[in-house]
Protein backbone atom coordinates (compact mmCIF):
# COMPACT_ATOMS: atom_id res chain seq x y z
CA UNK A 1 0.00 0.00 0.00
CA UNK A 2 1.38 3.41 -0.97
CA UNK A 3 0.90 6.25 1.49
CA UNK A 4 -0.79 9.27 -0.05
CA UNK A 5 -1.08 12.38 2.13
CA UNK A 6 -4.51 13.88 2.40
CA UNK A 7 -4.99 17.59 1.83
CA UNK A 8 -7.80 20.01 2.51
CA UNK A 9 -8.50 23.74 2.39
CA UNK A 10 -9.19 25.98 5.37
CA UNK A 11 -9.24 29.78 5.29
CA UNK A 12 -8.22 29.57 1.62
CA UNK A 13 -5.01 27.73 2.56
CA UNK A 14 -4.00 24.17 1.74
CA UNK A 15 -3.13 22.03 4.77
CA UNK A 16 -1.88 18.46 5.05
CA UNK A 17 -3.26 16.07 7.64
CA UNK A 18 0.06 16.15 9.51
CA UNK A 19 -0.13 19.96 9.81
CA UNK A 20 -3.65 19.77 11.17
CA UNK A 21 -2.71 17.02 13.62
CA UNK A 22 0.16 19.17 14.86
CA UNK A 23 -2.16 22.17 15.27
CA UNK A 24 -4.65 20.04 17.19
CA UNK A 25 -1.87 19.10 19.62
CA UNK A 26 -1.41 22.79 20.50
CA UNK A 27 -3.11 24.61 23.34
CA UNK A 28 -4.09 28.27 23.18
CA UNK A 29 -2.15 29.97 25.99
CA UNK A 30 -2.45 33.65 25.14
CA UNK A 31 -4.01 36.33 22.97
CA UNK A 32 -2.82 39.85 22.21
CA UNK A 33 -3.00 42.57 19.59
CA UNK A 34 -0.16 43.69 17.34
CA UNK A 35 0.02 46.82 15.19
CA UNK A 36 1.84 47.25 11.87
CA UNK A 37 3.57 50.41 10.57
CA UNK A 38 0.36 51.56 8.84
CA UNK A 39 -1.64 51.35 12.08
CA UNK A 40 -3.60 48.16 11.31
CA UNK A 41 -4.32 46.03 14.37
CA UNK A 42 -4.06 42.23 14.22
CA UNK A 43 -5.43 39.76 16.81
CA UNK A 44 -2.64 37.24 17.51
CA UNK A 45 -3.06 33.87 19.25
CA UNK A 46 -0.17 32.20 21.10
CA UNK A 47 -0.09 28.39 21.14
CA UNK A 48 2.02 25.93 23.11
CA UNK A 49 2.55 22.32 22.03
CA UNK A 50 0.66 20.06 24.42
CA UNK A 51 3.38 17.40 24.10
CA UNK A 52 6.83 19.00 23.69
CA UNK A 53 9.06 17.34 21.11
CA UNK A 54 11.96 15.37 22.58
CA UNK A 55 14.20 16.84 19.86
CA UNK A 56 13.67 20.23 21.53
CA UNK A 57 14.94 18.86 24.84
CA UNK A 58 11.43 18.67 26.25
CA UNK A 59 11.09 22.47 26.13
CA UNK A 60 7.65 23.76 25.16
CA UNK A 61 7.34 24.94 21.56
CA UNK A 62 5.51 28.26 21.18
CA UNK A 63 3.85 29.20 17.87
CA UNK A 64 1.83 32.25 16.85
CA UNK A 65 -1.08 32.65 14.43
CA UNK A 66 -3.52 35.37 13.55
CA UNK A 67 -7.12 34.71 14.53
CA UNK A 68 -7.84 33.90 10.84
CA UNK A 69 -5.06 31.27 10.81
CA UNK A 70 -2.15 33.07 9.13
CA UNK A 71 1.23 32.08 10.57
CA UNK A 72 3.19 34.66 12.56
CA UNK A 73 6.95 34.56 13.24
CA UNK A 74 8.29 35.89 16.55
CA UNK A 75 11.30 38.11 15.84
CA UNK A 76 12.13 38.68 19.48
CA UNK A 77 10.82 40.97 22.18
CA UNK A 78 7.55 42.56 21.05
CA UNK A 79 8.31 42.23 17.31
CA UNK A 80 6.49 39.82 14.99
CA UNK A 81 6.20 39.20 11.25
CA UNK A 82 3.41 37.75 9.10
CA UNK A 83 5.00 34.78 7.33
CA UNK A 84 3.09 35.08 4.04
CA UNK A 85 3.34 38.83 3.46
CA UNK A 86 6.41 39.82 5.49
CA UNK A 87 4.48 42.60 7.26
CA UNK A 88 6.19 43.45 10.55
CA UNK A 89 4.12 44.15 13.66
CA UNK A 90 4.69 45.20 17.26
CA UNK A 91 2.75 43.85 20.24
CA UNK A 92 0.56 46.56 21.77
CA UNK A 93 0.14 46.98 25.50
CA UNK A 94 -3.32 46.08 26.72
Amino acid sequence: MVYKPRWFFSNQQLYSVSEVTKQMASVLVGQFHARDAEGRVYPVHEFQESQPDEAQGGQPVITYRLAIGDRVKHLGGDNFELVQSGVQMTRTSS
